[in-house]
Parts: structure tokens; sequence; C-alpha cells
């Protein structure tokens, strides 16, 4: 008898009977494990990279926000394609774009090649990943929304504390270590440069490999392979609305058409704008500037020892704010499902804003530490009660194109804040900006402030979110494409189990 029965109306892991959303937060949290880690994780390659190929770390850095740009503008679309085709196709669709965009980012030896390459191929499979995985959770749960959230917003806070070190790790040891060899194998690239190739091709690889895979197991909601949301009446007819084809493109239509007509929806999409915009400039410069307050006296030479070492304590830095983070990032979905989002939300956003005041003094690595344990908790809850929010909202509709709005404005907003943030940067460094503290990161750091601020202002105008917005929305559909519609014959029940112990009478249903 088989240990893991894979169907999803039936689904078993050593003779125990799972509901199939567990393993769909399972899957979706290893997707977004490998394809946002290494993005999330690109500042602990800046200063490596501006030593190898010879690049101010200003120019790198706007690869950084421009790729947070062509990710931002490709959430409508991406929310577009999974609600009118699907989540599966849409996420082959992005693995796809992830291989390749690794691969040749490997190859770059000129600045446009990493714009090209990083900042905007790359950046448009983030984009194709962020909305229709995160909508498509949402849609498995009547019950137990906020945990399975958490869940999956909480391994996010774990990708940037692991790959950063993966990614200096695979430079070190192919740049420095036994891997140096190689590069007398592959003449064309310099010695130092094959490490920072090597940091995006294996993560390619075996990533994308992993992202195909996981594909496979992915499904759309749980109409769809016959099963009820988790939580729901076992009782209750399953009922599907369309989620591909003719249907699904005019349920997604109609409601997006009502949505926008909302304060709420573009408040929602400005709330997000303010918080990314905040923490992008923490994320963007954290490292940057420990590695800034390591350097030796007479400067860095190329790729060495202490280079190595600055980075990788920039990278514990930034790991501390990123595993503290997952505190929130698995408290807040919950605290948003149970007391409702709106204030869990002003909270968060209050602990983002009012710790950054920290890196104005910050010239010993414990104020590093200290700020980052802080920040990491309001960082961690600032997004994670997005998702719970439009639940709250809009109930069951086609909310992939207006979350894909949200994250169109988060990535304005990481953009944004990566763009002024380096601009302000570069005017106290190479225009003689006058500067507080004797800080050059000073209107870098309160630009941060200020954004943060904006997003609790912005939280205080939403509506009561035990208030559905749109609750008559469907009217407007033809009767065929209502979810009152007849219901999805249920799978015949299993004569016995898959292993190990009983089978609920009805399958789909258990939480």
């Amino acid at each position: 008898m088989s240990a893991v029965n894979f169907r999803p109306d039936q689904f078993a892991l050593a003779g125990y009977r799972i509901h199939y959303a567990w393993v769909i937060v399972f899957i979706t949290a290893l997707m977004r494990l490998v394809s946002s880690s290494f993005r999330m994780s690109f500042p602990a390659l800046v200063p490596i990279i501006s030593q190898v190929f010879g690049w101010s770390e200003g120019l790198i850095l706007f690869a950084f926000s421009l790729q947070w740009v062509v990710s931002g503008m490709f959430g409508p679309p991406s929310g577009w394609l999974g609600d009118r085709y699907g989540a599966r196709f849409t996420l082959t669709l992005g693995a796809s774009l992830y291989i390749v965009s690794m691969m040749l980012a490997g190859f770059m030896t000129e600045l446009w090649h990493l714009y090209l390459f990083f900042g905007v191929m790359l950046s448009a499979s983030m984009g194709i990943f962020q909305v229709p995985l995160t909508v498509s959770v949402t849609s498995w749960f009547r019950r137990h929304l906020g945990l399975g959230m958490g869940l999956l917003q909480s391994s996010q806070g774990v990708g940037p504390v692991i790959v950063p070190a993966i990614m200096v790790g695979l430079v070190a040891f192919f740049s420095l270590g036994q891997g140096k060899a190689w590069a007398e194998s592959l003449p064309v690239f310099s010695a130092d440069s094959i490490g920072i190739r090597m940091a995006f091709w294996i993560p390619g690889i075996v990533g994308g490999v992993v992202l195909l895979l996981l594909t496979r197991l992915f499904h759309n909601s749980p109409e769809d392979v016959g099963m009820r949301q988790l939580g729901a009446d076992p009782n209750e007819p399953i009922r599907a609305a369309p989620t591909t084809g003719r249907g699904a493109k005019e349920r997604a239509r109609i409601f997006l058409r009502q949505a926008r007509k909302t304060p709420t929806f573009w408040n929602l999409v400005g709330i997000h704008y303010w918080g990314c915009a905040g923490h992008a400039i923490i994320i963007m410069f954290l490292q940057v500037m420990v590695v800034d307050l390591l350097r030796p006296e007479g400067g860095y030479q190329g790729v060495d020892a202490a280079l190595v070492g600055a980075s990788a304590i920039g990278i514990t830095i930034a790991g501390t704010m990123h595993l503290t983070s997952t505190i929130t990032r698995f408290g807040a979905p919950i605290a948003a499902d149970l007391l409702g989002s709106k204030w869990v939300m002003a909270a968060c956003f209050t602990l983002q804003f009012a710790p950054v005041l920290i890196l104005l003094f910050a010239d010993q690595l414990w104020m590093f530490y200290l700020f980052a344990v802080l920040f990491g908790i309001g960082f961690g809850g600032e997004m994670s009660a997005f998702p719970i929010i439009n639940r709250q909202y809009y109930g069951r509709a086609p909310i992939g194109s207006a979350y894909g709005f949200q994250m169109m404005g988060a990535g304005a907003g990481m953009a944004s804040g990566a763009l002024l943030g380096s601009g302000l940067y570069i005017g106290v460094t190479e225009l003689g900006f006058p500067v507080i503290l004797d800080n050059p990161y000073c209107w870098t750091i309160l630009l941060s402030f200020i954004m943060s601020l904006g997003g609790v202002i912005a939280i205080l105008f939403l509506p009561n979110t035990h208030r559905h917005q749109l609750p008559d929305w469907e009217d407007e559909l033809p009767p065929e494409f209502r979810t009152d519609t007849a219901p999805v014959a249920s799978p015949p029940p299993e004569s016995a189990p898959a292993s190990g112990s009983p089978a609920p009478a009805t399958s789909g249903n258990g939480d």
C-alpha cells in the first residue's frame, strides 16, 4: 500500500487523511521560497558585483529598483491570466521564464545585461508567481484561512535567511575556494566572475526544475477536483464557479468593473504602495550599510576575504530581520482572520516605521542587530494580512485582478522607495547634499520613515472589515456564471481508507 495517496479528494499521508488545502499551502510556500528568495537576497550580491565588474553600487541597485517596477506592472496581467486560464497554466509560464532569466543573467558582461535579464525578465517571472499563488490559496479555505496564510507568509521570512548564505557561499567556493580551478576550464570568464555567475546558474536550474515539478501538484480551486473548501459544511453541495474559460473571464470582468468604483479598492492599492516603499529602502540598503561600516581603511581589494566576511555579517543582520519577521508573518494573518484586518495592519505598519530612526545613529553592529529585530516584527506583518482583508471585503469573488492591482501598487512602492532612496544617497555621496548626524544615509532613512507613516494614515480610512463591500456583485452576471448554479457531483466515496485510519464519510470537507 502506498504511503502517500496523491488524489486531491483522497489525499493521505502514512494512512492519515489530510485536506488538500494544506497541501496547496505547502506547495505554494515552496514555490514562493524558490521564486522570491533570490530577488529578496540580491542586495547581498551588490558589493560583490560592484567589485567584479567595476560598476557603481548605485547603478547596480537601479536594477533592483527596476525589477520592482516590472514585477508591479505584471501584477494585473498575472491576476488576469490566473482568473481566466487558471493558476496552473500561469505558474508553468512563470517557472519557464524563471529558468531562462537566471541562466541569461549568469552570462552578463555589460550593465544593460543585468537590467534586462534580472531587472526585466526575472522580475516578470516573479510578478507572474506572486498573484495567482496567493489568490488560489484563499479559494481553498472556508475556515482557518488565517492559519493557512500565516504558514504561507511565514515561509517568505525563511528564504531570505537561507538563500543569501547559499549565494555568497557559491561566490566564495568558486572565486576563492576549491571551485576556483573551474575558471581555468572556462577561460572566457575571469576567476572573480565565475563565482557570481554560479550564484545565478545553480539556483536558476535547481529552482526552476523544482517549480515545474510542484506545478503538476497544484490545483486552482477545490471545486476543480470535486471537493469542498476546508471547513465547509459536509452536507453542502459542491458548487463551482468557472475557474477557466468564458465563464471565468466574464466573472472577473464584472467583478473588477464594480470593485474599481469603490474607494476601498484604490486605498488598498495605496496602502500597499506606502508600506512597500518604506521597507524597500531597508531591504535595499541594510546590508550595504553594514558592508560600508566594516570597510577597511584601504578599501576592499576585489573579491577578497574582507569583502566576503563583511557581506556575511550583512547577511546575518538581514537574516535576523527576516527571521524575526516570520513571527508576524505567521501571526498577523491569524489575528486578522479572528479580529479583522484593519487594526492588525495599522499595528504592523506602526512597528515598521518607528524603529527606522535607530539607523540614523547606528555606528556599532549591535545597533544594527537591535534594529533588525524590532523592524522585523512590523515588516513581517505589514503585507501578510492583505489576502485576508481581500476575502473579508469581497468574499469568494474572483479577486485575482484586484489583488494584481494591489501588487502593482506594491511594485510601484518598492521601485519608488529604491529609486528615491538611491537618488538621495547619490545626492549625498556624489553631489554634495548636506547630511545630519554625519550619516550619508540620513535622507534615505528618513524617507523610509515617512513612507511607512503614510501607510498608517491610509489604513485609518479603511471601512470595517466585517462588512462586505460588494455583496451583490453577481447580480450582473448571466445565471449560468453565478455560484448558485447546479452543484458539481461529488466523487464517489471510497469503500476503504487509503491506509492506517478510517476515511471520513465525505471527502474534501475536513478541517
